[in-house]
C-alpha cells in the first residue's frame, strides 16, 4: 500500500498526540486511579444517558439541515445514516463518515451531493455554536476559567458569517463548480439554519450535563450545584472544539482529553482531572456504540414509506 506524505503526517501527529496522552495519565498514574475510585456507577449512568441525548441533538442538526436542502428523512431512517455513519470517525482519514452516510442517503433517494453538504455544513454549525456556549457558560461560571483560551473566541464571529445561508450557498457553490459538479437544487434557509443551531445548542445542554454527572464524583472545588452544571458545559464544549481543530486524528483521540484536563485545571488536580477525561471519552465511545445500533435495528423494523418524497420533491424544512 502506498503510504502519501499526507497519510504520513497524520500518522506522525496521532503517534505523538497519543503519546502525550499515555505519558501525562502514566505521570499521574496513582492520581488518576484514585479518581476512578471516586466515580460511582450512577454518576456514570447518568451521564451515558446525557450522552446519548446530545448525540440525538448532533443527528436532528444534522437532519434539519438535510431536511432544508430537500431531503427530508424519517427519524429511523435518518438515525441510522448518521449513526452508523459517524462509526467512520474511528478510522484514521477525515472522509469516512461522510462517505459512509452518502452511500447510506442513496440508498434512500437523497442525492450524494446533498449528503455531503449536509455532512460539511453540520460542523461549522457545532463549532459555532459550540464556542458561543463556552463563552457565555465559561464567563458566568468565573472568567478565569476562559481566559487561557480566549483566543479561541476570535472564530466565533468568522463562523457567525459562515452560518449566514447566503454565505454558505455561495461557498457551496463555488466549491461544485470547482469539481464540474451539479449545483445543489435547493439553497438553505434561514430558517432551517436556525433549526440545526437550535438543536445544536440543546445537544451541548447534554453534553454539558454529561459531564457535570461525572464532576460530582470528582471532588471538583470552587463550583457546586447549578454554577457547577454551567461549568460543565462550557468545559465540555471548548474542549470539543478544541478537540475538533485538530480533525486529523480518528474523533480527536487524545486531543480532546488533552484540551479537558487544561480547562478543567482550575477546579480540579491533574490526575483526577484525567480520570474525568478519560471516563468521559469511555461514555461517548458507548453512546455512539448504542446509538448506532440502535439506529440500526429500529430502521430495519420500519422502510421508508412509498409515498414519502424524497429527492428534489421534497417539502422544504420537513421535520
Amino acid at each position: 500500500m502506498r503510504i502519501t506524505a499526507k497519510g504520513a503526517a497524520r500518522a506522525v501527529f496521532l503517534v505523538i498526540a497519543l503519546g502525550f496522552g499515555v505519558w501525562a495519565v502514566g505521570r499521574e498514574w496513582d492520581a488518576v486511579v484514585a479518581g476512578f475510585a471516586e466515580l460511582s456507577w450512577v454518576s456514570v449512568a447518568l451521564s451515558l444517558a446525557a450522552v446519548l441525548a446530545a448525540l440525538g441533538g448532533g443527528m436532528l442538526t444534522w437532519r434539519a439541515l438535510l431536511a432544508d436542502l430537500g431531503s427530508p428523512l424519517p427519524v429511523r431512517q435518518a438515525a441510522k445514516v448518521f449513526f452508523v455513519g459517524q462509526l467512520g470517525k474511528y478510522i484514521p482519514g477525515s472522509l469516512w463518515p461522510v462517505l459512509a452516510q452518502m452511500e447510506m442517503g442513496r440508498d434512500l433517494g437523497v442525492p450524494r451531493s446533498r449528503s455531503a453538504a449536509a455532512f460539511f455544513l453540520t460542523l461549522p454549525v457545532q463549532m459555532a455554536s459550540g464556542l458561543l456556549v463556552a463563552a457565555v457558560t465559561l464567563l458566568a461560571a468565573g472568567p478565569a476559567s476562559i481566559g487561557p483560551y480566549s483566543w479561541a473566541l476570535l472564530l466565533v464571529p468568522v463562523l457567525a458569517v459562515l452560518l449566514e445561508p447566503r454565505v454558505i450557498n455561495a461557498l457551496i457553490g463555488f466549491g461544485l463548480r470547482s469539481l464540474r459538479r451539479e449545483p445543489l437544487e435547493r439553497p438553505l434557509t434561514r430558517r432551517g439554519m436556525l433549526t440545526a443551531l437550535g438543536w445544536a445548542l440543546s445537544g451541548w445542554i447534554a453534553y454539558g450535563l454529561h459531564l457535570a454527572a461525572i464532576l460530582a464524583d470528582a471532588g471538583v472545588s470552587g463550583v457546586s450545584g447549578p454554577r457547577l452544571a454551567v461549568f460543565a458545559v462550557g468545559a465540555f464544549a471548548l474542549s470539543w472544539c478544541l478537540g475538533i481543530m485538530t480533525f486529523v486524528v480518528p474523533a480527536g483521540a487524545g486531543v480532546r482529553e488533552l484540551a479537558m484536563v487544561a480547562v478543567l485545571s482550575p477546579v480540579l488536580p491533574s490526575g483526577a482531572a484525567i480520570a474525568v477525561a478519560l471516563t468521559s471519552r469511555i461514555v461517548l465511545i458507548a453512546g455512539d456504540l448504542v446509538c448506532a445500533g440502535t439506529a440500526a435495528l429500529a430502521a430495519r423494523s420500519t422502510a421508508v414509506p412509498k409515498s414519502q418524497p424524497q429527492g428534489d420533491k421534497a417539502p422544504r424544512n420537513a421535520l
